[in-house]
């Protein structure tokens, strides 16, 4: 797999008063921002590419990319005119993620453990040839910081994620990295969703409940800690597993 897209074009707006005056990406976490977090992840998959999406405080985001040295390549998917959310924002990136999968990837977690990118990868080359995304999941009890009820119940590995729907709680949290193939973006007018040409902005959720209904989506859990470094109170929590496990 040659090409990652990193979504990083949120407005942050849990992030204030901090995304008053960056992008969300750009927030310092243990010297770095999270940007260049995401994308040593992607990088030390293997992937040489990167696309990386731009909304809110783009000109800053845009020129830390333009100065990294370090791989992936990057291009940008400019979405300053208006905000897409995360599936119109890997739908206006598919001109440049090719034909294809590829990897998608929020810029707001902190990771620590087994690479995670590896492990999906190693996981999509075990996946039935017809899995359209296949997702990455982590317990609930390794996301750190996370106080919400959690997504998914999983019966097996790279079988297909349930919904936590009227449960209490599940036990698996969705940690913003997939494959996806870029046929699974076909059939938006059943999705209820216009098309390409007029940049919808969407999340994913309509297209993973098109490819749960078809039989196409699958997920594997990853046996790592994580952090959804979405709030001010995140950044605490994440230098804190960095150190735990970097020293």
């Amino acid at each position: 797999m040659t090409t990652a897209m990193v979504l990083a074009a949120g407005k942050g707006t849990r992030m204030r008063p901090l995304t008053d005056r960056m992008a969300k990406a750009m927030i310092p976490v243990a010297g770095q921002p999270l940007i260049d977090h995401a994308l040593s992840r992607v990088a030390a998959a293997g992937i040489a590419q990167a696309v990386v999406n731009l909304h809110a405080h783009a000109d800053g985001l845009q020129a830390h990319l333009a100065a990294r040295a370090a791989p992936p390549a990057i291009r940008v998917s400019d979405e300053r005119d208006a905000l897409l959310e995360t599936g119109g924002g890997v739908l206006a990136a598919l001109p440049m993620l090719g034909d294809g999968p590829f990897v998608t990837l929020n810029g707001d977690a902190i990771w620590a453990g087994p690479e995670p990118i590896v492990n999906l990868l190693h996981a999509w080359s075990k996946a039935r040839a017809a899995t359209e995304a296949l997702m990455l999941l982590v317990p609930r009890h390794r996301a750190h910081g996370y106080t919400r009820p959690g997504d998914f119940f999983l019966d097996a590995e790279l079988g297909p994620p349930r919904r936590r729907g009227d449960a209490e709680v599940a036990p698996f949290v969705f940690t913003g990295a997939q494959v996806m193939r870029p046929s699974a973006f076909d059939g938006l007018a059943e999705m209820g969703i216009a098309g390409p040409h007029g940049r919808p902005a969407f999340s994913l959720n309509p297209v993973w409940d098109a490819l749960a209904a078809r039989g196409t989506l699958a997920a594997v859990i990853w046996e790592g800690d994580w952090v959804d470094v979405g709030t001010p109170d995140g950044i605490p929590v994440a230098e804190a597993l960095l150190a735990q496990y970097h020293g």
